[in-house]
This record gives C-alpha cells, structure tokens and sequence, in this order.
C-alpha cells in the first residue's frame, strides 16, 4: 500500500457553515499531455480544472515524478503533477503511487478544498507489469460529514477488471453504512459487465446513467465512442451532470471529463 498527501489546511471546518453540495470532477489526465504523447499541456490542463470550480477533483494518471521528462521539457513543474494542479485552490491532496519505474512513478490523485482526515491506497494489481490502484480518502465536509472518495483506474484486461471491482465492492462494504460515498475515475470497462455488477451493489448509482439511461462517452476525446469512465454515488444525489467534451478539454487527454454536483 503506497501512499502520500499534503495538507496545508487552511480550512477551519469547526467555523465554516454546513455545505450540501459539492461540484465533483473526475478527469485522466494522460501524465500532462495530449493524446498520442503530442505535446506537454499541464499548464493549460490546470487553468480547464481551476475553471470547474470543483470541490474535489479526482486525478487519474498523474505523474508523482519523472526525471527524464523533467529534464526534456520547458516548464516542467518543480512539484508533482498533483501539487502543480492543486496550486492554491485545493488545501488538501493526496497521492496513490501505483507504478514505479526508473524515470519517476505516477497514479492516482484527489484535490479537495476541504481538509482530508486519513487516506489509503490500496493495491490493486494483478498480475504482470500493469498496476492499479484504488485511492480511498476520508473528507471533512462542514456540517459533521465525513464523505469517502475514491478514485479509481482499472485495468486494461476484464479478468483483472473483474477481480479490481470486487476489491472494490469489498471496500464499500467496509465503509459506514451511513456516509455519503463518491465513486469516479477510469474504468476501462468498455464491454459494460463491470457497470453491470456494480448496479447490484446496495444503494450505488452512476450519476449519468440515472438521468440519461445510459453512461457518458468519454474516450478518446475528440471522437468519444467508449463509456470508460463513470462517477458512482451511494448516500448521495447526483444533479445536473456534465460530460466536458468542448474545448479545450477535447485537447487536454485522451479522455473527457466528467461533472456533477452531489448533493449530500
């Protein structure tokens, strides 16, 4: 189990009135270039994400390190990816490092502007060099919520989808049967059967396919044909939500990015 955060906190939760409503995204942001590897956009990555104002931002494929690309590219941040991203707008991040390798590491990541009490990141690798993990973390929301995110990147291959998603259903269980839990990220579930066995969890929904019967397009970004990525909700409203398939963020990934405003 790999893990790492930064908290800053400059939220005083105790003093802030109660919020109901949190604007959620979910966004693959392809380690900070466009498709194909073409060219280096993190800057412009983050002015799209400070655009949403999202409350909690849930990161796939970011980069933790990479020496040689740090040395190859103008402008490559002096922090991680996810700290470049969070800037000064999300106080709270945490960072699951998924896959090592000479150059540097990358994985999962969650911004939010409500302090996060504890996280984990929880292994969820296979077998063979593809490795996965689920980056589970506990928000502080004022009013005396605790809220679980968890964002998540599945794997390539359906048997290990399969086995991912019933970590997954085990973790949930695990979790207060009360609280409000958001689910979102890249599941690379094309054929739709990991969707399928996730509709069988008690309480759970994916926000799209509640209110328009059927889950987002999202990849790949300009011509979007797969329903890959997904935001889940138990103990929580999904309103209003969005797929982002306009510019610039046809231009940012790969994917294209999800929002929705949960109301707790």
């Amino acid at each position: 189990m790999n893990s790492e955060a930064g908290k800053p906190g400059f939220l005083n939760v105790d003093q802030a009135p109660a919020v109901h409503r949190l604007r959620v995204l979910t966004v693959n942001t392809h380690k900070g270039f466009t498709a194909f590897n073409r060219r280096f956009i993190l800057p412009e990555l983050r002015e799209a994400v400070r655009s949403t104002q999202a409350d909690v931002v849930f990161l796939q494929e970011v980069l933790g390190s990479h020496d040689r690309h740090a040395a190859r590219y103008p402008g490559w941040p002096q922090t991680s990816q996810y700290e470049f991203l969070a800037d000064s707008m999300w106080s709270d991040f945490a960072y699951g490092r998924n896959a090592v390798y000479p150059d540097g590491h990358h994985g999962n990541a969650l911004l939010s502007k409500y302090p996060i009490l504890e996280h984990r990141n929880l292994d969820v690798s296979i077998t063979g060099p593809e490795r996965r993990g689920l980056l589970h973390c506990v928000l502080d929301v004022p009013g005396g919520r605790q809220v679980h995110a968890v964002c998540v990147h599945l794997s390539l291959l359906e048997s290990h989808r399969q086995k991912q998603l019933q970590l997954l259903r085990t973790l949930l269980d695990g979790l207060p049967d009360d609280d409000p839990v958001i689910v979102a990220g890249d599941f690379n579930d094309w054929q739709l059967r990991g969707n399928q066995a996730l509709r069988l969890h008690p309480g759970l929904h994916e926000a799209f396919e509640r209110h328009n019967g059927r889950l987002a397009r999202t990849y790949p970004a300009r011509m979007p044909l797969l329903r890959l990525d997904r935001i889940y909700l138990r103990n929580a409203d999904s309103h209003v939500p969005q797929i982002l398939g306009h510019k610039p963020w046809t231009h940012l990934s790969d994917h294209l990015p999800l929002a929705v405003e949960v109301h707790l």
